[in-house]
């Protein structure tokens, strides 16, 4: 990225808006509700033909304690220093606040260069705000309505000094993960080794997700506490472990459905669940000291349902007294609750002390290499024959069942086209057998595996 610009303000001034206009997605949550945005969001900006990374903040607030607002007024100071200019955001409808003129002050003493914005100028009711912002003494306010994209141009000239030109810019968010054809008669890995792995880090609210991440970083990058549901938005953050590129996404927690009641938490579900559609891997994160709730398991099923890699980071491990009985329990929790996804990896970590993040990640990248495992056509074939016969299909109508052919159709997860003569009529018992023998054969442990039953036959047969 050429430069850095951090856009600040004070709460509900519209920044996330600018944000998302920046960027070109709505990737950031926007709602009408003040103080919505908590941690800080970077993403790839375009504005005309020069890019730069771009900041999103939570609104600033004149408090400096421990406080939930003192830290988030400290990411946000984080950011200012990180900045090689600064996008101060008020709002024209409303005017200049005796709170604009405080951050105003605090700016001036700053040796980051500044650009005002004067936001929701659309119409006569924002030129008034845009003619006062003057007396802040930040130089001439840019008026610009980011929900209509009015005024990016004066944006544009403002921030050219500051730029290099670019010829093309790569779309900025969480590409879906690539599900083409593959090769049938290989076995091997559809995996990328220089793509960026896009990893969710997913679970209830306060199981300690975004504590973990902070730790795996080796910096406080996204704000943690005491309180529930202080992540609301995914944020998405480039990191590395080991030479592997990783998209690091922190999600807000996820509740049952019949306790959301507000709009601003529906949004920030809808953005979790969209987060899990689109990672390759996702850690889901359980409290040790309340191992495997309902909802717990509810999470992991959707992410079943989802078709992701998924790894069980049993967290606050440092909190439990007797391990050995926990494990245990654990094991048997999973044997009973989860066995479309048996084998699991779990990995006790503790957030807080760093213990077991080493082992977290390996497992991690264990799991999305199964995740893209592909298995050669004639060793599934070999296979299929010999569990016909030791224990063949049941009987339909008095008549045994073929199972004639089988392959890989695609990975991400693991999906495999089964070809019988009566598709409709084999039991899903018998269907369930077959993926649980698979994972034990060809070594799939804990990842979702699809088997699509099809009529047919074997495409093979009449070739030499």
């Amino acid at each position: 990225m050429s430069f850095t610009a951090a856009i600040i303000g004070r709460p509900n001034v519209g920044k996330s808006t600018l944000f998302n206009r920046l960027v070109g997605q709505r990737l950031a949550l926007v709602d009408d509700l003040p103080g919505v945005t908590r941690d800080r969001r970077e993403g790839k900006a375009r504005l005309g033909d020069i890019e730069f990374r771009v900041i999103d903040t939570a609104g600033l607030e004149d408090v400096r304690d421990q406080s939930l607002a003192g830290r988030m007024r400290e990411q946000t100071e984080r950011a200012i220093d990180d900045a090689d200019v600064v996008l101060m955001v008020i709002d024209s409808r409303v005017g200049v606040t005796p709170m604009d003129r405080h951050f105003a002050e605090l700016l001036r003493r700053r040796a980051v260069p500044v650009v005002l914005i004067a936001n929701k100028s659309e119409g006569k009711a924002g030129l008034a705000g845009a003619y006062e912002s003057f007396e802040l003494g930040l130089g001439d306010p840019i008026a610009i309505s980011a929900e209509h994209g009015e005024g990016l141009s004066d944006l544009f000239d403002a921030l050219m000094p500051f730029a290099d030109k670019v010829e093309e810019l790569d779309p900025f968010g969480v590409p879906a993960p690539v599900r083409g054809d593959i090769d049938f008669d290989e076995d091997g890995s559809t995996d990328d080794p220089q793509k960026p792995i896009q990893l969710a880090i997913v679970g209830r609210p306060n199981v300690g997700k975004s504590t973990l991440i902070n730790k795996l970083l080796g910096e406080e990058r996204l704000l943690t506490g005491p309180e529930a549901g202080i992540t609301r938005d995914s944020i998405a953050i480039e990191w590395e472990w080991r030479g592997r590129p990783i998209k690091l996404i922190d999600t807000a927690g996820l509740r049952r459905k019949s306790v959301i009641e507000h709009k601003l938490e529906k949004l920030s579900v809808a953005d979790t669940l969209r987060a899990i559609r689109f990672a390759e891997l996702v850690i889901m994160v359980v409290d040790a000291t309340q191992m495997l709730e309902k909802q717990d398991l509810t999470i992991a099923r959707m992410i079943e349902d989802e078709g992701r890699s998924i790894v069980l980071a049993i967290n606050k491990w440092d909190l439990i007294e007797n391990k050995p009985a926990a494990l245990e329990k654990l094991r048997d929790r999973l044997q009973i609750s989860l066995a479309q996804l048996q084998g699991i990896l779990c990995v006790p970590v503790s957030g807080a002390t760093g213990a077991g993040l080493d082992k977290l990640m390996k497992a991690g990248l264990d799991a999305h290499a199964t995740w893209n495992r592909r298995i050669g056509t004639p060793k599934l074939n070999r296979w299929l024959a010999e569990i016909q016969e030791r224990h063949p299909p049941p009987l339909v109508d008095g008549r045994r069942l073929r199972l004639r052919y089988m392959t890989q159709a695609n990975t991400r997860p693991p999906t495999f086209a089964l070809f019988s003569s009566k598709p409709g009529d084999l039991p899903d018992s018998y269907r369930r057998y077959l993926v649980n023998l698979m994972r034990e054969t060809f070594d799939l442990p804990g990842t979702p595996i699809r088997v699509m039953l099809r009529k047919g036959s074997n495409p093979y047969a009449d070739k030499d």
